[in-house]
């Protein structure tokens, strides 16, 4: 499966682990490591929790391509 989001990169760029933002957003610290290794992915409306959360834009934390 292709790379779609940076969460992993932002998490490390602001010195934080999977496991505080599955506890900031009330999930599963398994749900979070799928996000982060690009196994799932999590929805629009969570990825903007996650961009609020880590202080980014949420663009940051997607994997842009140019057609």
């Amino acid at each position: 499966m292709e790379d779609i989001n940076r969460l992993k990169i932002v998490l490390v760029e602001r010195k934080k682990t999977g496991k505080w933002l599955a506890e900031q957003l009330g999930k599963n610290p398994s749900t979070v490591s799928k996000w982060c290794s690009n196994v799932s992915q999590p929805d629009l409306a969570t990825l903007i929790k996650i961009a609020n959360l880590l202080e980014v834009d949420v663009q940051e934390l997607i994997i842009t391509t140019k057609l």
